[in-house]
């Protein structure tokens, strides 16, 4: 029987908990963690939901625990939005998670948390309890750290330092392309959702690695040719849709001479950045209006001049161009002034000015401008290869964003909705589908990154 003596809790509950949802697309831009959470979000919710504290302690209190997972939510979901205000470095997982221990050490004490895991002869499971989340924890970064220096040692030295760096990174793209593919499938399979894979252990190898090659096969044969005509021989008069023409696009001959106005197909990624020379350059032009006692009354000026190239620099700038414009000199009412209020509510948290940002400084992101400053410029041919590259494995990234992190808002939120809606703490875990669509909505909208958002962006930039 439900407890509508406590909806004002649920509605409590419902608010934060998609409040928390929120911050992970926030901090996480899962673009697609709601297709993730829906995918096989379920699982990982299981987790934080069930394998933390001992929720056979409130079997007689289940109101309390339902308290107990609401207060857990607020506190996770109120520090997550204060640090994302502040541009904190949080970790959603850690805060969800210090939030139930939080409410389990308050209500049941120390021996009310599941630290290990045990099986039913007794030995400890490690696969169990709050220990597999710090071992997680561990593991996960030492093997990403190790699988990332790879692939950019692999990317550096085989392409991206070697001569003809352009076409030795267009055949490495589709071997990316085949990994990434792999690991996705790999991913479905293994943590699987709501759905049965009928393979065996000796298959499930195979059908990863064969998926991931037919994939990496596909990008071969459309997108390489594509990529080789507009990356290399920079073809300014191919479109995205040529693409499906595939090798047919190596007989198009020469390129045509563009038009006047022609700034190029691949454009410089360093543009906007000191290097390091300029910088130390700039440095020294600031030190030296510094130490001019004799022009103190003229510092203002100076120092909003200090990034002003001197005797034979080229100004480096950010070349951002706003998505929203200026604001219109009319009535907020007005046609002008609500279509760019439209675009403001929009559009503004995508439309920021990265490369200006490299500029300001502070205690928590450092010398960002400095690190751009004496990093090594690579061949712009070769990096754009890889930005086709990067809204795959951005994707993927974010499918498992949604597979693990949404977790973090939904696995608490099924506990509150399931006491509320049956008066009893369920014996069996199960987190339905409209939970995870409504930690993956939560995500989604926040990431700016919706398909909405991008249809808007092209719509208003092409007026």
């Amino acid at each position: 029987m439900a407890l509508h003596q406590y909806d004002y809790l649920f509605a409590v509950g419902t608010i934060f908990a998609f409040l928390d949802a929120w911050n992970i697309g926030v901090n996480d831009v899962a673009n697609s963690s709601a297709s993730g959470a829906l995918g096989v979000g379920g699982r990982v919710a299981d987790t934080i939901r069930t394998k933390v504290i001992d929720v056979g302690a409130f079997e007689e209190r289940p109101a309390l625990l339902m308290l107990g997972i609401i207060c857990a939510v607020i506190a996770s979901s109120c520090y997550l939005t204060a640090a994302t205000r502040f541009g904190m470095p949080v970790s959603t997982t850690h805060s969800i998670l210090g939030g139930v221990l939080g409410m389990g050490i308050g209500a049941l004490g120390n021996t009310g948390i599941t630290w290990v895991g045990y099986n039913k002869d007794g030995s400890a499971d490690l696969k169990g309890g709050v220990v597999q989340v710090f071992l997680a924890w561990v593991i996960a970064q030492v093997l990403s750290g190790l699988f990332g220096a790879a692939i950019f040692l692999i990317t550096k030295y085989g392409v991206l330092l070697r001569s003809n760096s352009a076409m030795r990174g267009l055949v490495l793209v589709p071997i990316y392309f085949w990994i990434t593919a792999s690991l996705i499938v790999m991913l479905l399979i293994w943590k699987g959702g709501d759905y049965e894979v009928k393979l065996t252990d000796a298959q499930i190898p195979g059908v990863i690695v064969a998926t991931g090659a037919a994939w990496g096969l596909l990008v071969s044969f459309f997108l390489v040719p594509w990529m080789y005509r507009v990356g290399i021989k920079e073809d300014w008069q191919l479109k995205w849709w040529h693409i499906l023409q595939g090798p047919f696009l190596l007989r198009r001959g020469e390129v045509r001479p563009p038009p006047e106005n022609f700034t190029g197909v691949v454009r410089n990624f360093y543009e906007g950045h000191l290097n390091r020379q300029e910088l130390e350059a700039r440095g020294a032009r600031a030190a030296a209006t510094t130490e001019d006692v004799e022009g103190q009354h003229e510092k203002t000026g100076a120092a909003s001049d200090i990034s002003a190239p001197g005797a034979g620099e080229q100004p480096v700038a950010s070349t951002h161009k706003s998505l929203i414009g200026p604001k219109p000199d009319a009535a907020w009412y007005s046609g002008a002034g609500l279509w760019w209020w439209f675009k403001w509510a929009l559009l503004r948290g995508i439309d920021q000015d990265i490369v200006g940002f490299q500029s300001e400084k502070s205690v928590i992101a450092g010398d960002v401008e400095g690190i751009h400053a004496r990093a090594h410029h690579y061949d712009n041919k070769a990096k754009f290869l890889y930005t086709f590259l990067q809204v795959m494995t951005a994707a993927a990234a974010s499918f498992t964003h949604g597979a693990n992190d949404v977790a973090n808002a939904v696995g608490p939120y099924a506990t509150i909705y399931q006491i509320w809606d049956s008066g009893v703490i369920p014996k069996r875990a199960q987190v339905d589908l409209w939970i995870l669509a409504f930690g993956g909505a939560g995500s989604s909208l926040a990431s700016g990154h919706m398909a909405i958002t991008l249809c808007a962006t092209w719509a208003i930039t092409s007026l």
